[in-house]
């Protein structure tokens, strides 16, 4: 079987998927990616070129669609450089976002495409709108740019034989009419890897300072710090937290930029914004800011975490969240979808309202002073997360045995 991989960032989702396609010399597998993508090479990758000047200057609510369309006639050109060197694939695998499978039908017409159909933009019942601080005051314009961000996703999954999404929310997110072709396929955790281990250490550098599981950790984690994930609520929930509890740390891993929603006034990142608000109220010698750290040394920490916070708007859930479980770390997490869809408040977590800061902090003090009350929490959640998203086990074989049944002729 010949596979095709697109995505901008490859391997990107796809990483477990693609290697262990790789593994199987009956495959011939192929990757296109974005020159500026700098990760390492799993399989043989092509790159494409692409610059946002090519889209031109469109109206405002077609710029999204019109940077979508450009990133496609590029990378179509370079499908079509495959297709001429003899490659034809039997599976095209890509993500939905960025416009990058468009064409793919036009340049194979009879090859079958699966997209990753990770979200489903609307100007209620998601992320947009949900936080008033940030997304108040929305103007006619506004949510029509909101729904005109659909534009590319509904012609790719138009094209599309199948679509996946990680979980069942998002995929609910999609209009009725295309739910039927959107399959749920989380991408899965690696839960030999990511599990409990009491010896683990946390090294904050530059400090001097080492963490065990034996110290009062209180963990939070986002690639960006911003509010779509929580930030803010986060921050104000710590000084109160750390009050309370004065032989505890925070560590903070994430960086300045920015993953989703708007940037942060300029000059500014959402990181100093919210400490400069709660710093006058922070012992700062038990806040470390740890910026972004290597897997392995984020696995040792969720290791060791006494409380992991995670916060999101109703959006995509983060992999970090269930690998903090599956590490055995107790999750206090926003009851927001879809981390309702996987925590269970009071047996696989505990959950909070996103809003709520007071509730936030008692929930967090509460598992500092009685750590061993939730310890059957903590083992629960490691057992869910090995039954429902063990890559090895389930995710893996089902992804495998889906591509098959897609690339079977008839």
């Amino acid at each position: 079987m010949r596979v095709l991989f697109i995505h901008q960032n490859f391997p990107g989702q796809f990483v477990h998927l693609a290697q262990a396609l790789g593994r199987n010399r009956d495959h011939e597998i192929l990757a296109i990616t974005d020159c500026a993508n700098t990760r390492p090479e799993l399989v043989r990758t092509l790159r494409y070129r692409y610059s946002p000047e090519v889209a031109g200057r469109p109206h405002r609510l077609a710029l999204n669609f019109a940077d979508r369309v450009a990133r496609g006639a590029v990378v179509a050109r370079t499908l079509d450089e495959v297709r001429e060197s003899g490659f034809t694939p039997d599976v095209v695998i890509g993500h939905v976002g960025w416009g990058e499978t468009l064409f793919v039908k036009d340049v194979w017409p009879e090859t079958k495409l699966i997209v990753h159909a990770e979200y489903f933009y609307a100007a209620d019942g998601g992320d947009a709108g949900f936080d008033p601080e940030f997304q108040g005051n929305r103007t006619l314009e506004d949510r029509l740019a909101i729904k005109s961000k659909n534009a590319a996703i509904l012609l790719a999954l138009n094209d599309a034989d199948y679509g996946v999404a990680p979980t069942r929310w998002q995929g609910s997110r999609f209009p009725k009419s295309l739910q039927g072709k959107i399959a749920i396929l989380h991408e899965g955790i690696e839960t030999d890897l990511v599990r409990p281990n009491a010896a683990a250490r946390f090294v904050v550098k530059g400090g001097g300072l080492t963490l065990t599981a034996e110290d009062e950790v209180i963990t939070f984690v986002n690639r960006n710090l911003e509010p779509y994930r929580g930030y803010h609520i986060f921050m104000r929930a710590l000084p109160d937290i750390l009050a309370a509890r004065p032989r505890a740390h925070a560590v903070i891993v994430g960086g300045d930029e920015v993953s989703y929603g708007a940037a942060a006034p300029a000059g500014q990142t959402w990181k100093q914004i919210f400490l400069d608000e709660v710093k006058h109220r922070l012992p700062m010698e038990r806040v470390h800011f740890v910026g972004k750290v290597p897997y392995l040394e984020f696995i040792a920490l969720m290791q060791i975490a006494s409380a992991h916070v995670y916060l999101t708007y109703p959006f995509v859930l983060s992999w970090s969240m269930l690998e903090a479980m599956s590490a055995g770390a107790l999750v206090i997490a926003s009851r927001t979808p879809p981390v309702e869809e996987v925590i269970e408040d009071g047996k696989t977590g505990l959950l909070f309202e996103f809003f709520d800061v007071s509730e936030l902090a008692g929930r967090v003090i509460s598992a500092l002073e009685s750590p061993q009350d939730f310890a059957g929490i903590r083992r629960q959640a490691r057992r869910s997360i090995t039954e429902r998203y063990d890559l090895k086990q389930r995710w893996l074989p089902r992804w495998l045995r889906f591509i098959e049944t897609v690339a079977r002729p008839g």
